[in-house]
């Protein structure tokens, strides 16, 4: 289970942790995606990722089926799409603060 889910109601906060988006890629729990430009994502992404650049970012188009994590570069552009989110009316997005810096700095594996 997902640090930000307790007991099937969402915990108050706006990120997910590593661990979070380690057990996203693996098992496919959550949906992960990507806002950073299409050229920055086929240079590396967490596996499993999917790209929505921020730059045509459209909440309504997100899968409903499984929680979000959004993920950038260094978590500027991730914490503007959750915004987006959260005015739609989004409860069940989270965004990976450290962004995929911050997965590559702690040795995790990137997919091209």
């Amino acid at each position: 289970m997902f640090s930000f889910f307790r007991r099937g109601a969402a915990v108050a906060t706006d990120q997910a942790s590593h661990d979070d988006l380690a057990k996203a890629s693996q098992t496919g729990a959550c949906t992960i995606i990507d806002v950073r430009e299409p050229n920055e994502f086929a240079a590396g992404r967490v596996p499993g990722a999917r790209n929505m650049p921020l730059s045509r970012f459209d909440p309504a188009a997100l899968p409903q089926d499984k929680p979000i994590i959004l993920i950038c570069q260094a978590g500027g552009r991730s914490a503007r799409a959750l915004s987006a989110c959260r005015a739609a009316g989004l409860a069940d997005a989270r965004h990976y603060k450290p962004g995929t810096g911050g997965w590559i700095a702690k040795g995790s594996p990137i997919e091209k």
